[in-house]
């Protein structure tokens, strides 16, 4: 899977970016098509961070998440959590239409 991190308006530092990639390598657990994700941090007016999350997967438009903050890795760590549940989502909607197909 690739990840790819990047900052509008802002520099993604080295730890910011292994602490995004450490997120965003997470998502695998919940959905195994995930084919890339990207981070994108925003810094907008004063202390707002914004953080935008992009799941690519096989046969699917792309799931999008997208949290604001004041605190960069908070903000990150919600955007996970928001993404990581629609793959869940998605991944027990697709189990429960293997198992029960319309006929």
């Amino acid at each position: 899977m690739e990840i790819i991190v990047s900052g509008k308006h802002l520099e993604i530092t080295e730890p910011i970016r292994a602490y995004a990639l450490d997120k965003a390598g997470k998502l695998s657990k919940f959905f195994d098509h995930i084919q890339s994700v990207e981070v994108i941090a925003d810094k907008g007016q004063g202390t707002q961070f914004e953080i935008e999350m992009i799941a690519h997967v096989g046969r699917h438009d792309p799931f999008i998440a997208t949290t604001q903050g004041d605190d960069l890795y908070a903000t990150i760590d919600q955007t996970q959590s928001k993404l990581e549940r629609q793959l869940a989502d998605h991944k027990q909607k697709v189990k429960n239409h293997k198992h029960n197909p319309e006929r």
